[in-house]
């Protein structure tokens, strides 16, 4: 379900394997009971969540302050994530930002609308990784539920591999939903953390045209993402 990728006195940063669920299921412990029972932690704590899917980093709190700490972080956006994701449909524009508020659809999926209430947030980059299939280096800057599904969708290109947002059909010919979760900056205590995994499950994610796309964003944060004005500068700059 899990390797082990850092373990200090205040934290734990695992590398969640697609199809663990966080939470139990079926009557079989989750991923996050499973990580507390057998690594021996007395306290543990879930700071956020991946969805059953996708995989890739994930950090939990051993203690009540730094789980409010990192939860507050979470909350306050100053936590930078950056995700990877393949789609076999060409998506109606290469980079950019999808911004939309969310609301539930059928199935138990959601979708993007018009209004911008309390909208989800995400910046991405894609490029031509081998025909037929387009790799997306996604920035989200919320942390709504199936975000990042629901807007490479909006934009015509769902996940490979995700039956609840692309096509059941197609969807059923992938070995997994191409969506991980790569890379985590936080600070924390004065100090700053960065983890970054490459996935290493799934056959678009570990053949040789991945390799070659994935050199030049193997840093994310180094990438040119355009800056996003808060409320505050955009009324200072009207």
């Amino acid at each position: 379900m899990y390797d082990i990728v850092e373990n200090n006195p205040e934290f734990v940063v695992i590398y969640k394997k697609p199809g663990a669920s966080f939470h139990s299921d079926s009557g079989e412990p989750g991923l996050f009971e499973t990580v507390k029972q057998q690594e021996g932690f007395c306290e543990l704590f879930p700071v956020h969540r991946l969805d059953k899917i996708t995989s890739g980093l994930l950090v939990m709190a051993k203690t009540p302050e730094i789980n409010r700490q990192l939860t507050d972080a979470f909350s306050q956006r100053q936590v930078q994530k950056y995700y990877l994701a393949v789609s076999a449909k060409k998506p109606n524009k290469k980079q950019g930002l999808i911004k939309g508020d969310m609301a539930p659809a059928r199935r138990g999926a959601w979708k993007l609308i018009t209004a911008q209430d309390n909208p989800a947030i995400t910046q991405f980059f894609s490029k031509s990784i081998s025909p037929g299939h387009r790799l997306f280096m996604v920035k989200p800057h919320t942390g709504k539920t199936h975000q990042i599904r629901v807007a490479l969708k909006s934009i015509g290109s769902p996940i490979a591999g995700d039956s609840l947002y692309g096509d059941s059909i197609q969807s059923a010919g992938y070995d997994r939903c191409y969506l991980h979760a790569y890379s985590l900056t936080f600070v924390l205590g004065g100090k700053h953390y960065r983890f970054t995994e490459l996935p290493r499950e799934g056959d678009f994610f570990c053949d040789d045209f991945f390799t070659a796309a994935i050199q030049e964003w193997r840093e994310p944060w180094l990438l040119p993402w355009p800056q996003l004005l808060s409320r505050t500068q955009k009324m200072d700059k009207s």
